[in-house]
């Protein structure tokens, strides 16, 4: 995309929109060309680009990790069965300094999440142009390679941590004393009364917080993942303009935009772990409070 004569907004439009599918204008199913269309189709549309990607990197996940658990030996470990092992450990050392229950599900979820956040965050080191060129020359409109840089990736893996505290609240403390939790904390008094009053104020409380949580995961995450996109599509617009306005100094020119993107990248390769280790402890500190007992 960059050898095509487009100015810097429409570069940066077209390397931000998703591969989006849809009911088009004239009634029929098929890709949008334009982010009109797309954001035409509405909440029913899907964006390829990012469940493909997704799951790719799911997929990648299990297949390596399965092959090497179906090559394990208690002999001098291979560097692939080291390296899992360690990963194993770390989670499992996070999970019980953050977890106080007893769930044997907690510690594979916490697992899944960072390795598949990690992967997800990695395609962020793909240069930006490599591939949306590739699906350019397929034919494909837009491609967008960065599943968690899309809200809706970020929102749906932290509703479905949201419907797992839920439920894990009702399973552990009921019915009546997740309501109860609800309704009768922070603000509670011995005076029927009084209590009774507070109700709506601790439901308004407690639920913005509850709330709170999902929110929290998916913008952090969104946001931090959309940032980091944005600074390496303007250090490629700052890498084009500088090769097209030089005639003598391109090489120092070009020397100068390498070490900008070197610099940038080994700096996010703390921001995209750092992130998918966030969502992972928040997701075990969330379950946790979730399967604790208020009386």
């Amino acid at each position: 995309m960059a050898s095509e004569s487009i100015t810097s907004t429409e570069y940066i439009k077209h390397h931000l929109q998703n591969l989006t599918f849809g009911k088009l204008p004239d009634g029929s199913l098929g890709l949008a060309q334009d982010p009109e269309q797309a954001k035409a189709m509405g909440f029913w549309a899907i964006n390829l680009d990012t469940l493909g990607f997704a799951f790719l990197l799911g997929i990648l996940f299990l297949f390596f990790f399965s092959r090497v658990a179906k090559r394990a030996t208690d002999n001098v470990p291979g560097g692939a069965q080291n390296f899992i092992e360690w990963i194993i450990e770390f989670i499992d050392n996070s999970v019980r300094g953050s977890f106080s229950g007893r769930n044997a599900m907690v510690a594979p979820l916490a697992l899944t999440i960072f390795i598949w956040i990690f992967l997800m965050n990695l395609m962020d080191l793909v240069p930006v142009d490599y591939l949306p060129v590739l699906a350019h020359s397929l034919g494909l409109p837009f491609l967008k390679v960065v599943p968690t840089t899309d809200p809706n990736a970020t929102f749906g893996m932290s509703i479905a941590v949201f419907v797992l505290v839920v439920f894990y609240s009702i399973k552990v403390k009921g019915v009546g004393g997740f309501a109860g939790e609800l309704a009768l904390q922070p603000f509670s008094s011995n005076n029927l009364i009084i209590k009774t009053l507070f109700i709506p104020i601790n439901l308004f409380l407690e639920g913005v917080n509850l709330i709170a949580k999902p929110v929290s995961l998916s913008l952090r995450l969104f946001g931090n993942m959309y940032a980091g996109e944005m600074i390496f599509i303007l250090l490629a617009i700052m890498g084009g303009s500088w090769a097209a306005a030089s005639v003598g100094g391109s090489s120092v020119l070009f020397g100068s935009q390498v070490l900008l993107s070197l610099g940038w990248a080994i700096f996010h390769i703390l921001i995209i772990t750092l992130q998918a280790f966030i969502f992972m402890t928040l997701t075990i500190v969330y379950l946790d409070m979730a399967h604790q007992e208020h009386h």
